[in-house]
């Protein structure tokens, strides 16, 4: 999964439905996630795309979305976030997730 930054970050999200997970290294649940997101992204292929941001790299980023705590994945439609949710979820619960804005 690919990792952007603040300087592709309004490039990679501006079209279509884009989920932006933040996470650090450091991070248990962010990990456990990981496998989860990429199951989603295999699944909703053509419908949805999928980044990560490294909130240790890229603190502006993460604050400009209010990233309190990590993981958190804020979903974007036409560039603009339309849902936010935190903590580790399964793969089902992440497509009702992005589900909510298909």
């Amino acid at each position: 999964m690919e990792i952007i930054n603040s300087n592709n970050f309004k490039e990679k999200i501006k079209d279509g439905i884009v989920l932006v997970d933040f996470f650090a290294d450091w991070c248990g649940p962010c990990k456990m996630l990981a496998p989860e997101l990429e199951k989603v992204a295999a699944q909703m292929d053509g419908q949805v795309r999928v980044f990560k941001v490294n909130v240790d790299d890229d603190p502006n980023l993460a604050r400009q979305f209010n990233v309190v705590s990590i993981p958190n994945m804020v979903l974007f439609k036409e560039g603009e976030p339309v849902a936010q949710t935190m903590g580790f979820q399964p793969k089902d619960k992440l497509i009702q997730f992005i589900s909510k804005v298909l």
